[in-house]
């Protein structure tokens, strides 16, 4: 009786739990699967251009690098080590994206990579997905060298300078990046757990350089998949960061001097003054004995 007590109480919650998981891995298919697929329908292959020009250059890429001039100048162009000067390291970076990691099967990551690119093209545009890309690979190429830069110790945190010889990942960071990113604007645990999962297992399982370049490009692309859609609040939050400005008195435009009133001219004033008699009219006629 008690079993079935127990039984009673679970079913609901086990329902619930069915219900909930059938809501979300259904959402989770019409966000990955499903829009991206009525997007290539509407735009054709040219929503795949980036997917495209990504796998087409590691293949060319990778097939230079088979011989030993071609090797060198796949290293020159987009070997990118933590050893190398700063600016040599930006240089190289977006050409990294395309150079394939040597110790890595080239056919496997072709098929990642474009599938990586081609969801974010049809679902983040051209503009956004190169945005992610470039970021979370040149995210983890930093933060690696600051970690050999510390050294071994900082509790696990640094590396031993050795690593500083060893090239990046190439463009698995940039597809770990892209599938992080997704998941988290999508709202895709399912993905979320197959990418960020397997990275953290990776560098469990081995703790190389590799894998401490993927975490960090897990972590900078839910960064960036979280603040997607605020840039309002952010801007919102930069201006009352802002020192604020206390506004002066406004300036006076300079007043042109006032005329003095003219008064109005009465009928009284403007009466002319008698006219003054004649010079001789004030003499009297002379007679003739005078004459």
């Amino acid at each position: 009786m008690t079993a079935e007590r127990h039984l009673d109480r679970l079913r609901p919650a086990a329902a619930r739990l069915a219900r909930f998981t059938g809501r979300t891995l259904r959402g989770e298919w019409h966000a990955i699967v499903v829009d991206p697929v009525r997007q290539l329908a509407r735009r054709g292959l040219s929503g795949l251009l980036l997917a495209f020009v990504a796998a087409f250059g590691v293949i060319f890429f990778h097939d230079i690098a088979q011989h030993p001039t071609g090797a060198m100048w796949v290293t020159r162009l987009g070997g990118v080590k933590a050893d190398l000067p700063l600016w040599l390291s930006l240089l190289r970076t977006p050409v990294s994206l395309y150079v394939p990691a040597l110790d890595l099967p080239v056919w496997a990551g072709i098929t990642q990579l474009f599938l990586a690119f081609a969801l974010a093209e049809l679902t983040l545009g051209r503009s956004r997905t190169l945005a992610i890309a470039y970021a979370t690979t040149l995210a983890g190429t930093l933060v690696a060298r600051l970690m050999i830069a510390i050294g071994p110790g900082w509790s696990g945190l640094g590396l031993p300078a050795a690593c500083g010889q060893v090239l990046d990942t190439g463009p698995s960071a940039a597809v770990v990046g892209l599938f992080t990113y997704l998941s988290v604007v999508r709202r895709a645990p399912v993905v979320f757990t197959l990418t960020g999962g397997s990275m953290v297992w990776e560098s469990i399982a081995v703790p190389n350089l590799a894998g401490r370049e993927h975490l960090i490009a897990v972590g900078s692309a839910v960064v960036l998949g979280l603040l997607h859609g605020r840039r309002a609040q952010l801007r919102a939050l930069g201006r009352s960061l802002l020192p604020t400005r206390t506004p002066g008195p406004a300036p006076t435009a300079p007043t042109a001097p006032q005329a003095s009133p003219v008064l109005p001219v009465t009928a009284s004033a403007s009466v002319p003054a008698p006219a003054s008699p004649h010079p001789t009219s004030g003499r009297t006629p002379m007679t003739s004995l005078e004459r």
